[in-house]
């Protein structure tokens, strides 16, 4: 989708539809009131029908409105005029975007000086508009036949604004990095996974570095990190077919002396829980077990189109987790690439063993920060829904800047502790560690994230367990495209820092 910046006010404006604020207790924003007054009263008579009250998320499309310049007027619900809200306008847009879609529109203008969302600039709202109408537009249809495409008839938006429309533009510009990046991601996520496999992700990899001189890819196979000793990600891997593959791609934007923020995300591009394997129902969604790489890819590509003055590294340790006869054991126990051995207790818990040895090989990069990014554990599911990612952590500045980065996107995250209480549930008789807590389910996702702290000691680190916010399953099922916007927003505070 194409995104313009325009300085001027709506009345006079021609585009198959005019987006305009309304609000509660049917009153019209400044824009629409000014378009109203020339229409003969149709805005103020459409309020009165009562068809929209005005509430965040309602929408009302008019057609054949006399005297205007547009060919439909959007009537977009804000919520009380004094208490916009962020997530009240996400919700209207999303919306509004959602209803285009329904329509012939081929363009739309959106009217921004009417909403204020509390100290929200001009650049974030933008940020949010073609985050969100670039979100309502993606389809994913490599997989069906010709006949079965279904293409949204918008194609370009443009922001009307009077007051910023420099900073408009730069968030228009940071938006659309951000969404591209989402799509990426989701797009990922959803290939299926007799195609999306460690080999795929490896070219894919290959393919983003081609032509672009900051980021280079290298690819580690299973006879190098045999070497390294990465003997925990190659175990997830053995009962495959499909070789295990390390990832790492490098984006040199800063000087060379400067440490880089390095991104590590889980890729277990199929999951079906090894040995201990997964019930039935619902196994198809196992393929997104690999979003938290998906979410490193779609954050590069946005770090590589912004063209940021940094320093990064993307990590990605993939791995099939199958079953067969040299598929690794429950009981069985292997050294990580750091030398501490682990006693595999449940071979369902293979996202930790990934990540562990992808973990102690970053610290080469000797890195100013280290995010990982994985659909670890369901009870993270259960205790924050599809709402927010678990945000575990060693360092507080980190935390401070996750925190504000996803505060500042909407991409929420809620800390967990890592108390010692919860590391002695990892200890087994027979080896370091054991890859599952011992008191059976409880505090599942902060046990998972111990036993990754126990690799992190050299650099500052925090975890982002995203099983509930990284896909939807049910009937609008598909990968999100989240955290991107949150790791592109850490990244840039680091710019700004």
């Amino acid at each position: 989708m194409d995104f313009k910046i325009k300085k001027a006010t709506p009345e006079k404006f021609k585009t198959d539809a005019l987006i305009l604020p309304v609000f509660e207790d049917t009153t019209l924003g400044t824009s629409a009131a000014t378009l109203s007054a020339t229409t003969k009263k149709a805005l103020e008579n459409a309020l009165a029908q009562g068809d929209i009250k005005g509430k965040a998320g309602e929408v009302q499309i008019l057609t054949a409105v006399t005297e205007s310049a547009a060919k439909r007027i959007v009537l977009m619900g804000l919520g009380k005029a004094t208490e916009q809200t962020e997530s009240g306008l996400r919700k209207a847009l999303a919306a509004t975007a959602s209803a285009l879609k329904s329509t012939a529109a081929k363009d739309a203008a959106l009217a921004l000086d009417d909403i204020q969302v509390g100290e929200r600039d001009a650049h974030w709202v933008a940020r949010q508009a073609v985050e969100l109408f670039e979100a309502a537009a993606y389809t994913f249809n490599a997989f069906k036949s010709k006949d079965n495409h279904k293409l949204v008839s918008l194609k370009k938006v443009t922001l009307l604004t009077t007051t910023d429309p420099k900073a408009v533009e730069q968030g228009a510009v940071i938006g659309k990095a951000i969404a591209n990046g989402m799509n990426y991601a989701r797009d990922l996520g959803n290939t299926p996974p007799n195609v999306c496999n460690p080999s795929y992700l490896a070219q894919e990899a290959r393919k983003l570095s081609r032509g672009c001189p900051t980021l280079t890819t290298k690819i580690l196979d299973e006879k190098q990190m045999a070497e390294l000793g990465m003997n925990s990600l190659l175990s997830v891997g053995n009962g495959s077919d499909t070789p295990s593959k390390l990832i790492i791609m490098e984006y040199k934007g800063g000087p060379k002396s400067q440490p880089p923020h390095v991104l590590v995300g889980k890729g277990i591009t199929f999951d079906t829980g090894g040995i201990s394997l997964k019930p039935a129902p619902d196994m198809d969604a196992m393929k997104w077990d690999m979003c938290g790489a998906a979410s490193v890819f779609g954050t590069m590509q946005a770090v590589v189109e912004m063209k940021l003055p940094m320093n990064v590294v993307g990590v990605v340790a993939a791995a099939e987790n199958m079953p067969s006869g040299k598929a690794t054991r429950p009981g069985d126990i292997v050294t990580t690439m750091s030398g501490q051995t682990v006693e595999i207790l449940n071979t369902d818990a293979e996202g930790r063993l990934v990540l562990c040895d992808a973990l102690t090989y970053v610290e080469r990069f000797k890195p100013a920060s280290v995010v990982d990014i994985a659909t670890l554990t369901g009870a993270i599911i259960v205790a924050l829904g599809p709402f927010a990612s678990g945000m575990m952590s060693n360092d507080e500045a980190v935390v401070a800047d996750l925190q504000a980065a996803a505060d500042y996107t909407q991409d929420k995250v809620w800390r967990l502790p890592l108390w010692d209480e919860y590391q002695a549930l990892l200890d087994s008789p027979f080896a370091d560690i054991g890859n599952i807590g011992n008191a059976g389910p409880k505090a599942g996702s902060i046990t998972a994230a111990c036993f990754l702290s126990r690799f992190t000691k050299a650099y500052p680190w925090a975890h982002l367990d995203v099983a509930g916010s990284a896909f939807n399953g049910g009937a609008n099922k598909g990968a999100t495209g989240r955290p991107v916007p949150l790791l592109t927003e850490y990244l840039l505070r680091q710019v700004k820092s």
